[in-house]
């Protein structure tokens, strides 16, 4: 029915689309995250409510959606048959509804009518009936949802009144304060912060708790808003489900246009922050929202043993087809060969066509063959499986006070039979709490080694307290705005923090919210202890004392300075950092007094530097004899190319070719500083330090980031006093050494994106006014960006020699598992950035094609940049994710790692995390064309190939899976373009088999997505994808299961995840213990059902022998229609929830136990068939025995049967008790009442009912039976006889502690460690390109 009922609703999605291409279609297909949902119509006419166009807005306003909304089903009126129509997708309700109206013709009737009905009717019932409640829930959240209230403008009376959120209208006037929720998609009008910015929290949308800035349109930033003054007309894109982006333009009387853009606009269900007020005019509401669109209906997967039980209830259909052509053969011979019958037959009906009826009238005795109640049962034991591990205390994380989420409920057997895991890095396998930790500026490497210590330090104490938390915390959970938990509901993701609060409660959020946490603002990250050696540098332009500075300055060049300055001024305001205060409700902090410093105090700061010590280039005026203007053009901008100061060192022959390091003579003046000065500089650090105390004493900002990468970045610089004290739109109030604080007008941002994998900042330098920008990004991309100049031959030293140093620092940092970063500048020339600006506004203001324009823009800007230096940024592991991964590849699970990040950093953090092993075999795979990549996979797949040949040769019998002989492969991201296109599909996929791991590397999400579904599909393995970012979900869609780690990026994975988690060990648990229990219980609860279905069916069978294949029963018909219905359904249900096989303790210890479930050993075709056999010869024993026991007696039809059923339900009930592992009260307590029901039923209907199996009268027949102690003696021996061979095979297969399933499993897993400790002396390792960057200590092999 959820299958059918998801595809009726995508047509309906569907068919709702228009066709043709949109006004405003992109020019490249949208991303597979947002999938192109239109409503019909190339564009979109708002108008204001309330303007000068009354007429034309109701006309154009009538096609527009109200704001309602309305998440339920069903009406009072279109309940019943709605939900009918729904059931009724299902096949099996049509076939028992079938069954039910062919009951109901005479010629094969069966039974009475009414009964038939009973079960169809019965199950209809309590789906109904669930539903119902469910839709409930739905109506009652949307009712308090529509009854908000928001200040919308009235304009008959002139003023802002309170309107409920269902009555806001589409060119309605909406005004917000603080800390209120937005009602509907608006344009911001008008802010009360003099900016024009406002300050959006999406955490209800996406679940990112840091703040976004959104700006009000152009042109309604001057003067006062009046609602009745607003005579434009709005012309916007149609409602669609991109929450990334929003086109169209505003018009006036006059024909002035203003462009519309993602930044203009408050979407529904995200929270105003940090701003007292704002308006907006709505453009979408209700269900044309893009919250709303972006609830794309049911989910649904189906698992992989719902498609094996689908077969085997074909066998089933096959079977009950042979029975009743059996039936039908058998009547029509009987009848061809009776002769004088003693009781009445219908003589006028032919052999063949009695045969015909009697064939339709076993269908309807044969019914429960095909269980209509398996399926039920199946959904309320998944639903118990859910709720276990919902409440695992392993899986619950104290510190985030979460607990795993189970999202979609029909797929938990398939955590049991993973056999590929795909899992991002960063976030994922890490912390991505991101801590400055070593830096490079001007080719000298800052190691940072005090705030190395410190990280240890802190990672002590942190596993300490986590090793004393043994009880997860308790108590209320107060609501919050924040998205704290994962329970993240897709049919209502935007709306599912919009309740009601009490007074008390919106007071107290008000009161957190000035005080809230802001994102990634971890003590580890910004409490960064900096390099002694960068401070000493630093504070040679904070010391008053110039005696000190004359004899200390030539330790460095003012190049150098000018290098270090720009850097940590580029972290500062190279980002999309907003600033806040804790006492301040405002993002625009109070400026400091006096920030700028006199001009004697700036002339003596460039004292400092002692340059009329050094040579200086023509291109270099001396110092102190030029405006502190130029001067300070030395220090923050690059001039031009020969302005370099050179030392006299440099024409010795020792150094014709520059190195600089800190020990250089080249950047240290040509000496070194004793003991003395050293203890000098420390005094003179204390004017830096008192100033940074002092700024820091008046008020303390807080960052909110929308990465922890730059959250890391802007801390790091603060730590070296370069402060980003307050941002607008337009300026930045930076904190600098030396000067206090300044302010720099801020031209243009240009934000980061996957395609350039890079960001920068256009500003005009506060004391210069020249034009700068200021670039960070991957290393990959910005050195190839960066120049070489050639104006001298010494500043091409330089240059070229910071670039070796650089890549060389990068390299290292990738080596230890840092995170890299390159950060560059470049002065631009007025002309030139005059020309460049035409172009950028032309972008700006476009409306086709913006996205491409403004990216063809900054790529324009972003070229001929100077290299300052790098950053490496530690992204710690979390804890037990090595012993997650071993315990994995111990399991037979094969795990891979698709990462954006460098190649060498993601293989530092495979040998963190145990993937990769000293002594494994690495392949390395760069290629730089298709040719090279096949030629390359090819020579790899012959040696590996032939390496496990020897190995399987040397290593005997008891050798691993060739799978994990220890092959790893690391392919980067052009490279794996290659491998994935379809000539070289089939070898890269050949070669994966054999390999241990893969590592792609500075792989994109569309590469991601299309690894996971090549895997699956031509493999036809299951697949697992684990991820927390945006990035991941198209890989999270397309993977069997997907599994969102709640981290630091948001809630974009969890929302399109089917199992949310916040940490990776949790992993180890869900699918060793808790996937292989929810497969092997609900593999062996179906089996159950289909034998007790079977077994009964037969023994109706096996009665026709007797009574000419009629299509008479021996029993009475409620009992026939209630036994697999009520009295033996219950005790599958507790079997498919509580049982265990395995200790939870044994399989964590062993994960090679997985397997046996993995490789389908739990519920495959033998397992099926032997069921069936059993099923037979039970029932065979317990028609047999009475029948043998009352042959030659007179007892009628209904006394024969009492005792084959009471038998059958006892043999039944404790067939299930001998093939339970676990046998408990609640247990015992369903059986006795299973049991108990029976009796209690046949007894009632033997003493009361008179006509209810007619012809038979069941009056006393039971009552007789019961009396004779013959019967209960005749139940005991058929039921003994009938489970013996059962529990003797039982007893045989669970001799010891493990069965002979699971023994071989651990065996073999001791084995293998034994194979691994004696074979890894002899592995070598191969590589196919870069063999410097290669980790192993072992030779390398090309």
């Amino acid at each position: 029915m959820e299958q059918l009922h998801w595809v009726r609703y995508r047509c309906q999605r569907l068919w709702a689309v228009n066709q043709t291409q949109s006004w405003y279609s992109a020019p490249h297909p949208v991303s597979e995250k947002y999938s192109p949902q239109r409503t019909p119509g190339k564009r979109r006419t708002v108008l204001a409510r309330w303007g000068p166009h009354q007429e034309e807005y109701h006309s154009i306003s009538k096609v527009y959606n109200g704001n309602a909304i309305r998440t339920t089903k069903y009406s009072p009126l279109t309940f019943i048959p709605m939900n009918l129509f729904q059931q009724f997708h299902r096949a099996a309700n049509l076939y028992f509804l079938f069954l039910a109206l062919l009951n109901w013709v005479p010629v094969v009737e069966a039974f009475q009518k009414e009964i038939t009905m009973i079960p169809l009717v019965l199950v209809l019932a309590v789906i109904a009936i669930k539903d119902a409640l469910e839709d409930y829930r739905r109506y009652v959240f949307d009712k308090r949802i529509n009854n908000n209230t928001a200040k919308v403008y009235c304009g008959t009376q002139r003023e802002y009144r309170d309107c409920r959120w269902k009555d806001v209208r589409v060119g309605d006037f909406v005004r917000l304060s603080c800390n209120e929720i937005i009602p509907a998609d608006m344009l911001l009008l008008q802010s009360s912060d003099p900016r024009g910015v406002c300050y959006i929290e999406t955490a209800n949308l996406d679940g990112e708790t840091n703040l976004k800035q959104r700006q009000v349109v152009s042109k309604m930033e001057e003067g006062e808003f009046v609602p009745e003054n607003f005579h434009w007309r709005i012309q916007c894109e149609n409602p669609n489900n991109n929450l990334c982006r929003f086109r169209g333009y505003m018009e006036n009387a006059s024909g002035v246009r203003v462009g519309l853009h993602n930044s203009n606009l408050l979407l529904r269900s995200c929270t105003i922050r940090n701003t007292e007020s704002v308006v907006g005019i709505v453009v979408y509401a209700g269900h044309e929202t893009k919250a709303m669109m972006n609830n794309s209906g049911p989910r649904y997967k189906r698992s992989l043993l719902e498609r094996r039980l689908n077969n085997d209830v074909l066998w089933c259909v096959l079977l009950l087809l042979i029975m009743c052509l059996t039936s039908a053969i058998g009547h029509g011979i009987w009848l061809k060969q009776l002769r004088d019958p003693v009781f009445q037959v219908d003589g006028e009906t032919s052999p063949a066509l009695a045969g015909f009826y009697v064939f339709w009238t076993m269908i309807i005795v044969l019914q429960v063959l095909i269980p209509i109640s398996l399926y039920v049962s199946i959904e309320i034991v998944k639903l118990g499986q859910v709720y276990f591990i919902h409440n695992d205390l392993d899986l619950y994380n104290e510190q985030m006070d979460c607990r795993i989420q189970c999202r979609a409920l029909n797929i938990t057997e398939d955590l049991g039979q993973v056999q590929y895991v795909f899992s991002d890095k960063t976030g994922t396998l890490t912390e991505n709490k991101m801590v400055f930790r070593r830096c490079s500026v001007y080719g000298v490497e800052y190691p940072h080694h005090d705030n190395g210590r410190r990280l240890e330090v802190y990672s002590a104490e942190k596993e300490e307290t986590r090793r004393c938390s043994l009880t997860p915390r308790s108590g209320s959970r107060r609501k919050s705005l924040s998205c704290r938990s994962l329970s993240c509901n897709r049919s209502s993701v935007s709306l599912n923090t919009l309740t009601a609060e009490s007074e008390e409660e919106e007071e107290e959020l008000s009161c957190q919210s000035l005080h809230r946490p802001s994102a990634f603002d971890s003590h580890m990250a910004k409490e960064v202890v900096p390099d002694g050696e960068l401070v000493r540098k630093l504070n040679w332009l904070c010391s008053p004392d110039l005696s000190v500075v004359n004899s200390s300055a030539k330790g460095s060049s003012s190049q150098e300075l000018a290098f270090i300055t720009d850097f940590f001024l580029a972290l500062a305001i190279c980002n999309s950092v907003v600033v806040s205060s804790p006492s301040h409700t405002k993002n625009v902090l109070s400026q400091p007094q006096a920030p700028f410093r006199s001009l004697e105090e700036i002339k003596l700061m460039f004292q400092r530097l002692n340059l009329s010590t050094l040579p200086v280039l023509p291109s270099l005026p001396p110092p102190l004899k030029s405006s502190p203007r130029i001067l300070a053009s030395k220090i923050f901008t690059r001039g031009k190319m020969g302005s370099f100061t050179v030392s006299q060192a440099s024409n010795d022959a020792e150094s014709s070719h520059y190195t600089p390091t800190r020990e250089d003579p080249s950047i240290n003046g040509g000496a070194v500083l004793d003991a003395a000065e050293e203890a000098d500089l420390h005094k003179s650090e204390t004017p830096c330090a008192e100033e940074q105390r002092t700024v820091d004493s008046e008020d303390t900002v807080v960052y909110e980031a929308e990465s922890p990468d730059e959250a890391a970045l802007v801390y790091a610089a603060q730590a070296y006093s370069v402060t980003l004290r307050a941002r607008s739109a337009d300026s930045l109030l930076v904190q600098l050494p030396a000067l206090g604080s300044v302010q720099v007008p801020l031209l243009h941002v240009l934000p980061f994106d996957s395609n350039r994998k890079r960001m920068s900042v256009v500003v005009r330098h506060p004391l210069t006014g020249r034009v700068v920008v200021y670039t960070k990004g991957a290393d990959s991309v910005l050195m190839d960006l960066t120049r070489t100049p050639t104006a001298l031959q010494s500043a091409q030293e330089v240059y070229s020699h910071i670039r070796m140093q650089t890549q060389k620092h990068l390299d290292s940092y990738a080596r230890e598992g840092l995170r890299t970063l390159c950060i560059a500048t470049k002065a631009m020339e007025e002309e030139e950035y005059e020309v460049w600006l035409k172009t950028q506004l032309l972008a700006e203001s476009s409306i086709e094609n913006r996205e491409e324009l403004l990216q063809r823009s900054a790529q324009a800007l972003e070229t001929n940049l100077t290299l300052l230096g790098a950053t490496g940024i530690l992204d710690r592991l979390q804890e037990e994710v090595s012993e997650t991964i071993e315990a994995l590849q111990r399991a037979g699970v094969k795990v891979w790692i698709l990462t954006g990040d460098k190649q060498e950093t993601a293989i530092n953090i495979a040998f963190a995390c145990k993937l990769l092993g000293p002594s494994d075999q690495l392949l390395t795979a760069n290629c730089d064309s298709k040719e090279s990549c096949a030629a390359l996979v090819q020579d790899f797949l012959q040696r590996v190939t032939c390496y496990v040949d020897e190995i399987s040769g040397t290593a005997g019998p008891g050798a691993p899976d060739t799978g994990t002989a220890g092959c790893v492969l690391v392919i980067d991201g052009l490279t794996l373009d290659w491998a994935l296109q379809p000539e070289l599909q089939s070898d890269f996929l050949e070669l994966s088999k054999h390999c241990k791991a893969v590592i792609c590397c500075r792989s994109t999400p569309l590469q991601k997505s299309q690894v996971v579904r090549l895997v699956g599909e031509k493999l036809k393995v299951m697949t697992l994808a684990v991820g927390d970012g945006a990035n991941d979900v198209s890989m999270i869609q397309v993977a069997n299961v997907g599994i969102g780690i709640s981290g630091q990026e948001g809630m974009q994975a969890v929302m399109s995840s089917d199992f949310a988690i916040s940490r990776f060990k949790h992993l180890r648990k869900l699918l060793l213990v808790h996937g292989r229990w929810c497969y092997t219980r609900l593999a062996n609860m179906i089996l159950y059902f289909i034998y007790k279905n079977v077994m009964y069916v037969n023994l109706l069978f096996w009665y026709q022998f007797f009574c000419g294949f009629s299509g008479s029963v021996m029993t009475n018909a409620w009992v026939l229609i209630l036994f697999n219905l009520i009295f033996t359904s219950v005790p599958p249900l507790i079997y498919g929830v509580m049982d265990k096989d395995i200790p939870v303790d044994v399989l964590m210890a062993h994960p090679e136990l997985y397997k046996t479930a993995r490789s389908s050993q739990g519920y495959d075709p033998l397992k099926f068939w032997l069921n069936i056999l059993d099923a037979f010869y039970q029932s065979l024993i317990c028609f047999f025995v009475p029948y043998l026991a009352y042959v030659g007696s007179d007892i009628d039809m209904l006394s024969f049967g009492s005792p084959i059923n009471t038998s059958t339900l006892l043999v039944i009930l404790l067939h299930q008790v001998i093939e339970s592992h676990t046998l408990t009260w609640i247990h015992g307590l369903v059986f006795l009442v299973s049991a108990g029901s029976y009796f209690v039923f046949v007894l009632l209907i033997s003493v009361l009912c008179v006509t209810s199996s007619p012809p038979n009268v069941p009056l006393g027949v039971e009552t007789r039976q019961m009396s004779q102690p013959s019967f209960y003696l005749l139940c005991a021996l058929t039921t003994v006889t009938a489970l013996l061979p059962r529990l003797l095979f039982r007893v045989l297969n669970n001799t010891g502690l493990f069965s002979g399933q699971h023994r071989p499993a651990v065996d073999s897993a001791r084995t293998a460690q034994r194979w691994d400790l004696s074979s890894s002396a002899n592995r070598v390792s191969v590589s196919g390109s870069c063999p410097e960057v290669e980790p192993s200590s072992g030779p390398v092999l090309s």
